[in-house]
Protein backbone atom coordinates (compact mmCIF):
# COMPACT_ATOMS: atom_id res chain seq x y z
CA UNK A 1 0.00 0.00 0.00
CA UNK A 2 1.15 3.46 -0.78
CA UNK A 3 2.37 5.43 2.17
CA UNK A 4 0.41 8.64 2.51
CA UNK A 5 1.73 11.87 1.45
CA UNK A 6 3.68 14.67 3.41
CA UNK A 7 1.49 17.23 5.57
CA UNK A 8 2.07 20.49 5.71
CA UNK A 9 3.80 19.52 9.62
CA UNK A 10 5.76 17.22 8.13
CA UNK A 11 7.28 19.63 4.95
CA UNK A 12 7.99 22.54 8.30
CA UNK A 13 9.79 19.66 10.00
CA UNK A 14 12.28 18.92 6.87
CA UNK A 15 12.30 22.98 6.72
CA UNK A 16 13.77 23.42 10.04
CA UNK A 17 16.18 20.61 9.71
CA UNK A 18 17.89 21.68 6.25
CA UNK A 19 17.83 25.17 8.15
CA UNK A 20 20.12 22.82 11.01
CA UNK A 21 21.96 21.26 8.48
CA UNK A 22 20.53 18.01 9.64
CA UNK A 23 21.08 15.31 6.77
CA UNK A 24 18.59 13.11 5.49
CA UNK A 25 18.80 10.36 7.61
CA UNK A 26 18.74 13.17 10.63
CA UNK A 27 15.80 14.57 8.89
CA UNK A 28 13.74 11.39 8.23
CA UNK A 29 14.25 10.09 12.15
CA UNK A 30 12.88 13.55 13.23
CA UNK A 31 9.70 13.23 10.75
CA UNK A 32 8.95 9.37 11.10
CA UNK A 33 9.53 8.61 7.50
CA UNK A 34 12.06 7.19 5.31
CA UNK A 35 15.35 8.57 4.46
CA UNK A 36 14.56 7.99 0.39
CA UNK A 37 11.03 9.75 0.91
CA UNK A 38 13.11 12.74 2.85
CA UNK A 39 15.48 12.87 -0.39
CA UNK A 40 12.87 12.61 -3.02
CA UNK A 41 11.02 15.37 -1.06
CA UNK A 42 13.68 17.52 -0.73
CA UNK A 43 14.88 17.03 -4.41
CA UNK A 44 11.66 17.42 -6.29
CA UNK A 45 11.52 20.81 -4.86
CA UNK A 46 14.32 22.55 -5.96
CA UNK A 47 16.82 21.13 -3.10
CA UNK A 48 18.14 22.15 0.14
CA UNK A 49 19.14 25.69 -1.01
CA UNK A 50 15.47 27.15 -2.11
CA UNK A 51 13.35 24.32 -0.37
CA UNK A 52 9.57 25.72 0.97
CA UNK A 53 7.51 24.29 3.10
CA UNK A 54 4.83 25.84 1.87
CA UNK A 55 5.62 25.67 -1.87
CA UNK A 56 6.38 22.20 -1.37
CA UNK A 57 2.72 21.76 0.14
CA UNK A 58 1.20 23.82 -2.68
CA UNK A 59 2.96 21.90 -5.52
CA UNK A 60 1.71 18.16 -3.96
CA UNK A 61 -1.91 19.54 -3.69
CA UNK A 62 -1.86 20.98 -7.38
CA UNK A 63 -0.07 18.06 -9.09
CA UNK A 64 -2.84 15.57 -6.72
CA UNK A 65 -5.45 17.06 -8.08
CA UNK A 66 -7.97 15.10 -10.58
CA UNK A 67 -8.95 14.86 -13.30
CA UNK A 68 -5.35 15.36 -15.14
CA UNK A 69 -4.82 15.31 -19.08
CA UNK A 70 -3.00 12.93 -20.24
CA UNK A 71 0.40 13.36 -21.16
CA UNK A 72 -0.26 12.12 -24.50
CA UNK A 73 -3.33 14.55 -24.95
CA UNK A 74 -1.38 17.28 -24.48
CA UNK A 75 1.42 16.03 -26.24
CA UNK A 76 0.16 14.65 -30.26
CA UNK A 77 3.49 14.37 -31.21
CA UNK A 78 4.32 11.46 -28.90
CA UNK A 79 0.62 10.19 -29.22
CA UNK A 80 1.53 10.10 -33.23
CA UNK A 81 4.54 8.26 -32.09
CA UNK A 82 3.30 5.29 -29.56
CA UNK A 83 0.45 5.00 -32.42
CA UNK A 84 2.28 4.43 -34.91
CA UNK A 85 4.71 1.85 -32.26
CA UNK A 86 1.39 -0.05 -31.33
CA UNK A 87 0.45 -0.67 -35.33
CA UNK A 88 4.37 -1.49 -35.32
CA UNK A 89 3.08 -4.47 -32.43
CA UNK A 90 5.56 -3.38 -30.17
CA UNK A 91 3.99 -3.66 -26.31
CA UNK A 92 3.42 -0.66 -24.07
CA UNK A 93 6.18 -1.27 -22.30
CA UNK A 94 8.94 -2.02 -25.23
CA UNK A 95 7.61 1.36 -26.12
CA UNK A 96 8.17 2.85 -22.72
CA UNK A 97 11.81 1.63 -22.23
CA UNK A 98 12.55 2.63 -26.09
CA UNK A 99 11.21 6.39 -25.44
CA UNK A 100 13.26 6.49 -22.34
CA UNK A 101 16.37 5.24 -24.17
CA UNK A 102 15.91 7.96 -27.37
CA UNK A 103 15.82 4.62 -29.59
CA UNK A 104 14.00 6.34 -32.03
CA UNK A 105 15.45 9.34 -31.85
CA UNK A 106 13.20 11.51 -29.28
CA UNK A 107 14.01 11.02 -25.21
CA UNK A 108 10.20 11.05 -23.12
CA UNK A 109 9.79 9.68 -19.82
CA UNK A 110 6.26 7.84 -19.76
CA UNK A 111 5.08 4.87 -18.18
CA UNK A 112 3.59 1.49 -19.62
CA UNK A 113 0.67 1.86 -17.54
CA UNK A 114 0.06 5.56 -18.77
CA UNK A 115 -0.10 4.10 -22.58
CA UNK A 116 -2.28 1.30 -21.51
CA UNK A 117 -4.87 3.57 -20.15
CA UNK A 118 -5.00 5.39 -23.35
CA UNK A 119 -5.16 2.49 -25.23
CA UNK A 120 -8.44 1.55 -23.51
CA UNK A 121 -10.10 5.16 -23.21
CA UNK A 122 -8.44 6.41 -26.29
CA UNK A 123 -11.38 9.24 -26.78
CA UNK A 124 -10.26 10.25 -23.52
CA UNK A 125 -6.52 10.01 -23.32
CA UNK A 126 -5.23 10.70 -26.74
CA UNK A 127 -4.65 7.97 -28.75
CA UNK A 128 -7.13 6.91 -31.73
CA UNK A 129 -9.04 4.15 -31.65
CA UNK A 130 -8.83 0.71 -32.40
CA UNK A 131 -5.16 0.96 -30.89
CA UNK A 132 -5.77 -2.25 -29.03
CA UNK A 133 -5.49 -4.14 -31.98
CA UNK A 134 -1.50 -3.71 -31.72
CA UNK A 135 -1.83 -5.55 -28.36
CA UNK A 136 -0.70 -8.97 -28.07
CA UNK A 137 -4.56 -9.88 -26.91
CA UNK A 138 -6.33 -7.02 -28.98
CA UNK A 139 -9.06 -6.55 -25.92
CA UNK A 140 -11.16 -3.69 -26.85
CA UNK A 141 -11.39 -3.28 -23.14
CA UNK A 142 -9.48 -4.42 -19.47
CA UNK A 143 -11.31 -7.49 -18.22
CA UNK A 144 -11.00 -10.27 -15.56
CA UNK A 145 -9.53 -13.82 -16.95
CA UNK A 146 -12.22 -16.65 -16.84
CA UNK A 147 -11.21 -19.58 -15.46
CA UNK A 148 -10.49 -22.17 -18.35
CA UNK A 149 -12.29 -25.63 -18.43
CA UNK A 150 -10.73 -28.97 -17.30
CA UNK A 151 -9.68 -31.27 -20.73
CA UNK A 152 -9.50 -34.62 -20.52
CA UNK A 153 -5.59 -35.53 -20.61
CA UNK A 154 -4.24 -38.50 -22.73
CA UNK A 155 -2.34 -41.00 -20.63
CA UNK A 156 1.50 -40.59 -20.95
CA UNK A 157 2.69 -43.85 -19.69
CA UNK A 158 5.37 -43.17 -17.26
CA UNK A 159 7.22 -39.99 -17.24
CA UNK A 160 8.69 -37.54 -14.97
CA UNK A 161 6.99 -34.59 -13.08
CA UNK A 162 8.44 -31.43 -12.68
CA UNK A 163 9.29 -32.23 -8.70
CA UNK A 164 11.72 -34.52 -10.07
CA UNK A 165 13.76 -32.13 -12.50
CA UNK A 166 17.22 -31.07 -11.33
CA UNK A 167 16.98 -27.81 -8.65
CA UNK A 168 19.01 -26.01 -11.10
CA UNK A 169 16.49 -26.17 -13.88
CA UNK A 170 14.35 -23.79 -11.48
CA UNK A 171 17.18 -21.26 -10.68
CA UNK A 172 17.00 -19.57 -13.75
CA UNK A 173 21.20 -20.04 -13.69
CA UNK A 174 21.99 -22.28 -16.43
CA UNK A 175 20.98 -22.11 -20.08
CA UNK A 176 19.67 -24.87 -21.73
CA UNK A 177 16.62 -25.75 -19.28
CA UNK A 178 13.79 -25.35 -21.74
CA UNK A 179 9.86 -25.38 -21.55
CA UNK A 180 8.07 -26.25 -24.20
CA UNK A 181 3.87 -25.89 -25.41
CA UNK A 182 1.61 -25.75 -28.82
CA UNK A 183 -0.09 -22.74 -29.58
CA UNK A 184 -3.55 -23.73 -31.50
CA UNK A 185 -5.20 -22.33 -34.33
CA UNK A 186 -8.91 -21.62 -35.25
CA UNK A 187 -11.37 -24.60 -34.27
CA UNK A 188 -8.12 -26.63 -32.91
CA UNK A 189 -7.52 -27.45 -36.65
CA UNK A 190 -3.63 -26.27 -36.47
CA UNK A 191 -0.76 -25.15 -34.24
CA UNK A 192 2.53 -24.57 -33.85
CA UNK A 193 5.60 -25.56 -31.19
CA UNK A 194 7.25 -22.96 -28.93
CA UNK A 195 10.24 -23.51 -26.81
CA UNK A 196 11.72 -21.37 -24.53
CA UNK A 197 14.99 -21.19 -22.89
CA UNK A 198 14.17 -20.78 -19.10
CA UNK A 199 16.91 -18.65 -18.19
CA UNK A 200 17.69 -16.87 -21.72
CA UNK A 201 14.02 -16.48 -22.45
CA UNK A 202 15.10 -17.46 -26.10
CA UNK A 203 12.33 -18.40 -28.36
CA UNK A 204 12.13 -21.35 -31.41
CA UNK A 205 9.09 -21.98 -33.09
CA UNK A 206 8.12 -24.84 -35.02
CA UNK A 207 5.55 -25.90 -37.92
CA UNK A 208 3.42 -28.57 -37.63
CA UNK A 209 3.38 -29.53 -41.37
CA UNK A 210 1.36 -33.48 -40.28
CA UNK A 211 -0.57 -32.11 -37.51
CA UNK A 212 -0.77 -31.77 -33.90
CA UNK A 213 -1.11 -35.52 -33.23
CA UNK A 214 1.52 -37.08 -31.35
CA UNK A 215 3.71 -38.34 -34.36
CA UNK A 216 2.99 -34.95 -36.31
CA UNK A 217 4.40 -33.66 -32.62
CA UNK A 218 7.36 -35.30 -32.07
CA UNK A 219 8.64 -34.97 -35.98
CA UNK A 220 8.20 -31.26 -35.48
CA UNK A 221 9.83 -31.37 -32.01
CA UNK A 222 13.21 -33.30 -32.97
CA UNK A 223 13.63 -30.63 -35.96
CA UNK A 224 12.97 -27.93 -33.94
CA UNK A 225 15.27 -29.27 -31.21
CA UNK A 226 18.06 -30.52 -33.18
CA UNK A 227 18.46 -26.66 -33.71
CA UNK A 228 20.04 -25.75 -30.29
CA UNK A 229 23.41 -27.32 -29.86
CA UNK A 230 23.19 -30.81 -28.02
CA UNK A 231 25.15 -29.27 -24.86
CA UNK A 232 22.53 -26.48 -24.32
CA UNK A 233 19.58 -29.66 -24.56
CA UNK A 234 19.61 -29.95 -20.98
CA UNK A 235 15.63 -30.34 -19.55
CA UNK A 236 12.47 -29.95 -21.05
CA UNK A 237 9.38 -29.16 -19.40
CA UNK A 238 5.78 -29.55 -21.05
CA UNK A 239 2.18 -29.89 -19.98
CA UNK A 240 0.88 -33.26 -19.88
CA UNK A 241 -0.99 -33.11 -23.31
CA UNK A 242 -1.72 -36.29 -25.21
CA UNK A 243 0.40 -34.47 -28.37
CA UNK A 244 3.71 -36.12 -26.18
CA UNK A 245 2.27 -39.51 -26.22
CA UNK A 246 6.03 -40.29 -27.52
CA UNK A 247 7.99 -38.02 -25.08
CA UNK A 248 10.41 -40.98 -24.40
CA UNK A 249 10.96 -41.55 -28.44
CA UNK A 250 11.91 -37.93 -28.22
CA UNK A 251 14.15 -37.66 -25.57
CA UNK A 252 15.97 -40.27 -26.92
CA UNK A 253 16.51 -38.52 -30.50
CA UNK A 254 17.71 -35.57 -29.17
CA UNK A 255 19.56 -36.46 -26.16
CA UNK A 256 17.32 -34.40 -23.79
CA UNK A 257 15.76 -35.20 -20.10
CA UNK A 258 11.93 -34.56 -20.25
CA UNK A 259 10.06 -33.36 -17.50
CA UNK A 260 6.04 -32.72 -17.18
CA UNK A 261 3.99 -30.31 -14.93
CA UNK A 262 1.63 -31.29 -12.41
CA UNK A 263 -2.12 -31.49 -14.05
CA UNK A 264 -3.85 -27.37 -14.04
CA UNK A 265 -0.57 -25.73 -13.23
CA UNK A 266 0.18 -23.43 -15.91
CA UNK A 267 2.24 -21.63 -13.05
CA UNK A 268 5.44 -24.46 -13.32
CA UNK A 269 5.57 -23.34 -16.63
CA UNK A 270 5.93 -18.98 -16.86
CA UNK A 271 8.48 -18.69 -19.22
CA UNK A 272 6.30 -20.75 -21.48
CA UNK A 273 3.06 -19.21 -20.89
CA UNK A 274 4.49 -15.75 -20.63
CA UNK A 275 5.99 -15.95 -24.14
CA UNK A 276 3.16 -17.43 -25.83
CA UNK A 277 1.10 -14.16 -25.19
CA UNK A 278 4.09 -13.01 -26.99
CA UNK A 279 4.10 -14.95 -29.76
CA UNK A 280 0.05 -13.85 -29.77
CA UNK A 281 0.86 -10.72 -30.79
CA UNK A 282 2.73 -11.69 -34.49
CA UNK A 283 -0.36 -14.64 -35.06
CA UNK A 284 -3.07 -14.06 -33.11
CA UNK A 285 -6.26 -16.34 -31.52
CA UNK A 286 -8.39 -17.79 -33.82
CA UNK A 287 -6.22 -17.77 -37.04
CA UNK A 288 -5.23 -20.51 -39.30
CA UNK A 289 -1.69 -21.14 -37.94
CA UNK A 290 -0.74 -23.27 -41.25
CA UNK A 291 -0.13 -20.11 -43.58
CA UNK A 292 2.83 -19.26 -41.40
CA UNK A 293 5.91 -20.87 -43.60
CA UNK A 294 9.39 -20.90 -41.79
CA UNK A 295 10.62 -17.50 -43.23
CA UNK A 296 7.21 -16.19 -41.18
CA UNK A 297 8.43 -18.45 -37.90
CA UNK A 298 11.75 -17.33 -38.19
CA UNK A 299 10.94 -13.31 -38.49
CA UNK A 300 8.78 -13.67 -35.40
CA UNK A 301 11.74 -15.27 -33.66
CA UNK A 302 13.87 -12.66 -34.48
CA UNK A 303 11.86 -9.80 -33.15
CA UNK A 304 10.97 -11.62 -29.80
CA UNK A 305 14.33 -12.87 -29.39
CA UNK A 306 16.17 -8.83 -29.75
CA UNK A 307 13.09 -7.08 -27.83
CA UNK A 308 14.85 -5.74 -24.06
CA UNK A 309 13.07 -7.43 -21.41
CA UNK A 310 12.77 -6.51 -17.60
CA UNK A 311 13.47 -9.63 -16.36
CA UNK A 312 17.23 -9.67 -18.20
CA UNK A 313 17.67 -5.97 -16.98
CA UNK A 314 16.64 -4.78 -20.35
CA UNK A 315 19.29 -7.18 -22.51
CA UNK A 316 17.96 -9.16 -25.32
CA UNK A 317 17.24 -12.81 -25.07
CA UNK A 318 19.50 -13.13 -27.88
CA UNK A 319 22.16 -11.60 -26.06
CA UNK A 320 21.89 -13.88 -23.45
CA UNK A 321 21.89 -17.15 -25.36
CA UNK A 322 24.52 -15.98 -28.07
CA UNK A 323 27.14 -15.47 -25.12
CA UNK A 324 26.04 -18.83 -23.71
CA UNK A 325 26.54 -20.69 -27.18
CA UNK A 326 29.98 -18.71 -27.29
CA UNK A 327 31.30 -19.99 -24.13
CA UNK A 328 29.87 -23.48 -24.88
CA UNK A 329 31.71 -23.57 -28.07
Amino acid sequence: MPAQPLSIVERELIRVGIARGDSDSTIAASVGRHRCTINAEINRNGGRGVYSAIAAQDRAVACRARPKLSRLVTDTELAAHVARRLAARDSPMTISIELARGVHGRVVSISHETIYQAVYDPQQRGLPLECHRGLHLKRRRRKHRNTAPASNMHSLGEFNLISTRPAIAAERVEVGHLEGDLIVGAYNRSAIITVFDRTSRYLWLGRLPAGKNANGVHDAAVTLLRRIPAALRATLTWDQGSEMARHHDLAAAVGIDMYFADPKSPWQRPTNENGNALVRRYVGKSTDLSIYTNRDLRRIEQRINTIPRRSLNWATANDIYTAAVATTT
